[in-house]
């Protein structure tokens, strides 16, 4: 991609992504994600109306009077987004591909990190790590965050979630958010996501198609696989190929839920033909809600 056209295309999705951070996104980041974090700060007496679940106990036996814990909020985050960039973010059958999508999202969480100033960082990853791009703060840092979405070819097709959430771990020692961004259609993560979310306040983000859900009835079709680079003719008229399809997506999405049940992992769902603004509000809220 030619500089010029590169920076026209990184200009775009600035003046969209920023307005819609700051027009619906600036406030609910704050509100979801700020004073998460609460570092420790002093202890003075209790008074009526303190919560008694920051009565330090310890400190209360000693002096026979109840002491509580203050807690100061820590005002600087740190947000990390681990985004799949294999293969088969290539896919989209209305509105956007997927990688698009992703695109838009991660610029949308950027700005919404810096404006409240936050660090953010990346993690591009294949089945391999792509790209580290350390957590850092200021409007040129994120620019060059979508300036790397958009031109960054990836060497490899595959998809390793787990690799990457290891990777995580080892390079990120300070708790963050932490948003997966992938369309989850692999397996065998669950042990590096187990190990993220103890660690960092991790939530998954799936960005998938409505083909991915269910094929429609067009006969046959020639399909390609964007991570094994295969060519297949299809026969979409089949009622038992439709069915079995159907079925595997239910089962993946259902071990995708328990998965993240179990680890207490937030789950976003986003697909291509949709906004992902509502999705995302949604979710800030609930957040909200949860505090």
């Amino acid at each position: 991609m030619e500089t010029s056209e590169l920076i026209k295309k990184v200009r775009k999705i600035e003046i969209k992504t920023r307005g819609i951070t700051k027009q619906m996104f600036s406030g609910e980041y704050h509100s979801a994600f700020k004073g998460r974090g609460m570092a420790f700060s002093e202890v003075r007496e209790y008074f009526p109306g303190d919560d008694i679940r920051s009565i330090d106990w310890n400190v209360t036996a000693r002096y026979a009077s109840p002491f509580v814990k203050v807690f100061e909020e820590e005002r600087e985050l740190t947000v990390l987004l681990l985004v799949d960039i294999s293969g088969s973010q290539n896919f989209g059958t209305r509105l956007q591909f997927k990688k698009d999508i992703v695109t838009e999202l991660s610029a949308v969480l950027a700005f919404s990190a810096i404006q409240n100033n936050d660090k953010i960082g990346v993690i591009l990853f294949s089945d391999i790590i792509e790209k580290f791009i350390p957590p850092k703060k200021g409007k040129y840092h994120a620019l060059r965050i979508i300036r790397e979405l958009i031109e960054f070819k990836p060497k490899r097709k595959k998809t390793d979630i787990n690799s990457a959430l290891r990777y995580l771990t080892n390079v990120i020692k300070k708790r963050a958010i932490v948003f997966v961004i992938s369309d989850f259609l692999t397996s065998n993560y669950e042990s590096g996501l187990r190990i993220a979310a103890k660690k960092h306040d991790t939530i998954a983000v799936q960005i998938y198609d409505t083909f991915e859900q269910e094929l429609p009835k067009v006969g046959m079709i020639r399909v390609f696989d964007a991570e094994s680079g295969n060519y297949d003719w299809v026969d979409t008229s089949s009622k038992k190929l439709r069915s079995n399809y159907k079925d595997w997506w239910d089962s993946n999405q259902k071990n995708l839920s328990i998965i993240l049940n179990r680890n207490k992992v937030d789950l976003i769902k986003i697909r291509t033909d949709e906004s992902y603004i509502s999705p995302l509000q949604n979710f800030f809220k609930k957040r909200e809600h949860k505090r």
